[in-house]
Order: structure tokens, then sequence, then C-alpha cells
């Protein structure tokens, strides 16, 4: 068990500094954690990074929430 976790942990930290490499050597201004959270949820898709910095929105920045309950109509 001990192994597994180092095994995670080194591969956590390659990944973390392959993506620093890629953000630098292509000047992409995104942070990391958007750069990462966007290839978490596109692992498999065959589109360029850029492309997938383009279409894929993670930011929250105008949430409605339109099924809010009320409590005692306040």
């Amino acid at each position: 068990h001990p192994n597994a976790v180092r095994s995670q942990i080194w591969i956590a930290i390659c990944v973390y500094l392959m993506v620093a490499i890629v953000k630098k050597q292509h000047g992409i201004k995104e942070s990391l954690s958007r750069i990462l959270q966007v290839l978490s949820v596109n692992v498999f898709s065959k589109e360029p990074l850029d492309q997938l910095l383009v279409t894929t929105h993670t930011r929250n920045e105008t949430i409605t929430i339109c099924n809010q309950l009320s409590f005692n109509d306040f």
C-alpha cells in the first residue's frame, strides 16, 4: 500500500510538471488549475488544448439559481 501511495504522488507531480511545461512553452495565459480541470474532464478528447480551453466553460461567474426553495415567504 505505501508503494501505491508513492506512485500516485509521483504521477501527480509528473502530470503537474508536464502541464506547467506545456503552459510555458505555448504561452497559455490560463491558470494551471483551470488547465488541469479542463484536461481532467476531457481526458480522451482529441481536440487541441487551446481549443479545449476556449470551448470548455469552467468559470461560474453568472450562475443563477432558479430552483431555490423559499422558506416561509422570505
